[in-house]
């Protein structure tokens, strides 16, 4: 092999064999160019950068072994035997895989990069779609609740109005029969009484009120303090109306103060 170079050099001369060592390099390095892509198809999927390095690396790795394998099965030939082209050669081709290796790199981080962004804004946009159909949702609730809501309170209210105007009309019936049937059957006293209980008595002469107006004493008593109903017998009281509504029930005496009594509480 030694011969066939220098008769090689010896022909053609170091200008030439120089030529024609370059382009069997060119010639390899657009073969390794062609492995290169190969491997960088085969390797496309998207890599986060803490892992981007370490599958470059792995890949390198693979081909370097490939490549490795290959040499080994092979019959070497040597290209030049001057140790000075040889060297020159060998930094020339390991600069120009570092560039292309930086350049892969580079690369696919910029490709991260532009899917991280992508996803920002993905999940930007879900989380503002997720947040409107929340609050569409929760308007749709509330005016599907407030109006039953709404409605119900107003029915209820409505009814309670009745009831009371209902309430309110029935006792003014009430009253007023009450007054008739008072009028009619115990009208007011009337002088003569008033005197006649003056020199009984031999006291000051005290107006007496008329039955009516104990009844609604005790009525209005029981209806705005339920909890205390009881009202005071005093000098204005004719003791005969007293007796009256004791004796028929239609009033009772407090349990510890005889001069004190309530309306009776009729049951239901």
């Amino acid at each position: 092999m030694a011969e066939c170079l220098s008769e090689i050099s010896n022909t053609t001369g170091p200008v030439e064999a120089k030529e024609e060592l370059l382009a069997e390099c060119e010639s390899i390095w657009k073969q390794m160019k062609e492995c290169q892509r190969k491997l960088m198809v085969l390797g496309t999927d998207t890599l986060l950068p803490s892992d981007a390095k370490l599958s470059l690396l792995m890949l390198q790795w693979k081909a370097i072994t490939i490549d490795f394998h290959q040499w080994q099965t092979r019959n070497l030939e040597v290209i030049s035997a001057n140790p000075g082209v040889l060297l020159d050669l060998g930094i020339e081709e390991l600069q120009k895989v570092k560039i292309d290796l930086e350049i892969v790199l580079s690369t696919v981080w910029s490709k991260n990069r532009h899917l991280e962004e992508d996803l920002e804004r993905e999940q930007l946009w879900y989380e503002k779609q997720k947040q409107m159909l929340d609050e569409v949702e929760e308007e749709a609730d509330t005016e599907v609740e407030y109006p039953s809501i709404k409605s119900l309170k107003t029915r209820e209210l409505n009814e309670l109005k009745n009831k009371v105007l209902i309430l309110t009309t029935y006792k003014k019936e009430l009253m007023s029969a009450l007054d008739e049937f008072l009028d009619e059957h115990f009208p007011p006293l009337e002088e003569g009484e008033n005197i006649e209980k003056e020199n009984c008595l031999a006291e000051p002469v005290v107006e007496l009120i008329t039955l009516q107006e104990i009844l609604q004493m005790l009525i209005n008593t029981l209806m705005t303090t339920p909890h205390e109903p009881y009202i005071t017998i005093n000098e204005s009281f004719w003791p005969p109306y007293i007796e009256l509504l004791l004796r028929y029930g239609m009033a009772m005496r407090h349990p510890e103060d005889p001069n004190r009594m309530r309306l009776q509480a009729y049951p239901k």
